[in-house]
């Protein structure tokens, strides 16, 4: 059992900011399987695809990769450009306009998500391992609640379009 925290509300609130930079520089623990540090920056791109693939209708151009990582279009057509000779992405005919080239997911590119998501499990029960199990359920139930979050911050009109 770990002392209780006798931090204050401002003081615990104020520290998740540099906890999120913490998490973000620091790379996912080495458990079983790791996955390289070239491949841990290529899944960034991938899951991307693959999330926004899973949507009705939606196809992902290089300008979407872009657009979904906030950043220059010529840096995500490297990253594409990286995960397709790396031959973890595919650009294929768009099947709602035939003159786009759109991107999906290579069979070996599948296969790193599904090894990426079994890594990323692996570090967080071996992370967690010390913890109450009902701590461990609350805080993936809470993370998944602010990922939702994230995502309905434009229907809430708290987010500002880019």
């Amino acid at each position: 059992m770990t002392a209780k925290d006798t931090r204050t509300a401002d003081d615990l609130l104020n520290a998740v900011g540099p906890a999120f930079g913490k998490l973000r520089r620091t790379s996912l623990l080495e458990v079983e399987n790791p996955i390289s540090a070239k491949d841990l920056s290529r899944t960034l791109v991938l899951n991307l695809i693959q999330e926004h693939n899973l949507q009705p209708g939606a196809e992902v151009t290089v300008g979407k990769v872009a657009e979904l990582l906030g950043t220059d279009p010529s840096v995500a057509s490297r990253m594409v450009s990286e995960n397709i000779k790396a031959g973890y992405l595919i650009r294929a005919a768009s099947q709602q306009d035939g003159r786009r080239t759109v991107l999906e997911l290579s069979p070996q590119g599948e296969e790193l998500m599904t090894r990426f998501r079994k890594h990323q499990r692996d570090a967080y029960d071996y992370i967690t391992a010390d913890w109450p199990e009902s701590d461990r359920l609350d805080f993936a139930r809470l993370m998944l609640r602010y990922v939702d979050s994230l995502e309905t911050l434009k229907d809430r009109g708290l987010a500002k379009d880019a």
